[in-house]
């Protein structure tokens, strides 16, 4: 299941998880961005103990600013309310996995 994280639950959802999470900046009008769901969907669906969300930059553009998303999609990997990783558009679902070899 992928979260829609705002700025009233991002807190308690991603930044006080002990569960590391994956969140994707993204906006309804990119392409790239919605060329990298179904790679989030089947990731979400194949780890079980990560949780996946998103922010809509153009609804959240405060939360965009406080982690410096200057181009999206950018994917980072949260735990603990620390940024592990940040990947700027990746393409592959690869990189998705990549960036979990740091927990």
């Amino acid at each position: 299941m992928i979260n829609n994280f705002r700025t009233h639950n991002f807190e308690q959802e991603v930044l006080q998880s002990s569960q590391p999470v994956m969140v994707d900046f993204w906006a309804p009008w990119c392409s790239h961005c919605r060329a990298l769901e179904p790679a989030l969907e089947e990731f979400a669906q194949d780890t079980p103990n990560l949780k996946i969300g998103k922010v809509n930059v153009d609804e959240e553009p405060e939360l965009a600013k406080q982690f410096r998303v200057m181009t999206i999609p950018t994917v980072l990997l949260i735990q603990n309310g620390k940024v592990l990783e940040k990947k700027i558009a990746p393409a592959e679902p690869e990189e998705l996995e990549e960036m979990l070899e740091s927990l």
